[in-house]
C-alpha cells in the first residue's frame, strides 16, 4: 500500500491519500480523542503524540497537528497508523454512517436554504474537498449564513478569506437574500 501526501492552506494540516476510499457516504470530523469513540481509525491516530485533529473524507484522511510538533517527526507514524488500520481491515466507522451532512432547516426561508445547500454541494464543497476539509451549512437567519468549516478548513489561516472572499460572493451572487457568511465553532 502506498500513501499519497498533500499539504494544505493550513501548515497544520496534512492530507492523506491511501489510495481507496476511506468513507463511503458523508465525511467526519473529529476534534479530540473523546469525539473519535466511532472510529477506530481516527482513534489509532490520536494515540499519536502530537495529533489535534482527524477528518475522514471520500478518498483521504486529514490530519492536524499541534504546533509544537514538527512534521518530520509525526509524519511516519501516522503513515504506519494509517497503513496498519488498512490492512487490519477493521472498519473506518464502527455502525452506520450519516449521511446528512448539513442541518435541517424549516420555516418561511426552505427554499433559499434548498438552494444554498445545492450551492455548496455542486460547487463549494468539492473544491474545499480538494484541500483537505469540508464546509457545511448550520444555519440561515435573516440573510446570515452560518457555514461549518471543518478538516483543514477548521483554524486554516486563509479560511476567512475563503469564506468573505470565495463563498460569500458567490452565494450572493445566486442568491440576493444572502447578505453575509459566518462561521461557526465546533
Amino acid at each position: 500500500m502506498f500513501i499519497q501526501t498533500e499539504s494544505t492552506p493550513n501548515p497544520a494540516t496534512l492530507k492523506f491519500l491511501p489510495g481507496q476510499t476511506v468513507m463511503e457516504q458523508g465525511t467526519a470530523d473529529f476534534t479530540n480523542v473523546d469525539s473519535a469513540k466511532s472510529s477506530p481509525l481516527a482513534k489509532r491516530l490520536f494515540t499519536l503524540d502530537g495529533v489535534t485533529g482527524v477528518f475522514l473524507g471520500n478518498d483521504f484522511v486529514t490530519v492536524t497537528k499541534q504546533e509544537s510538533t514538527d512534521w518530520e517527526h509525526v509524519k511516519p507514524s501516522i503513515l504506519g497508523a494509517i497503513m496498519d488500520h488498512f490492512q487490519s481491515g477493521a472498519p473506518i466507522i464502527d455502525g452506520e454512517q450519516s449521511e446528512n451532512v448539513h442541518a435541517e432547516h424549516s420555516g418561511e426561508d426552505t427554499e433559499i436554504v434548498g438552494q444554498i445547500k445545492e450551492l455548496l454541494d455542486s460547487r463549494v464543497r468539492p473544491a474545499v474537498a480538494q484541500d483537505g476539509g469540508d464546509i457545511t451549512f448550520h444555519g440561515f437567519e435573516r440573510g446570515v449564513v452560518y457555514l461549518q468549516m471543518q478538516g483543514a478548513c477548521a483554524g486554516c489561516p486563509s479560511s476567512t478569506m475563503t469564506l468573505k472572499m470565495g463563498i460569500e460572493n458567490l452565494l450572493r451572487h445566486y442568491i440576493p437574500e444572502v447578505t453575509e457568511v459566518r462561521p461557526v465553532g465546533l
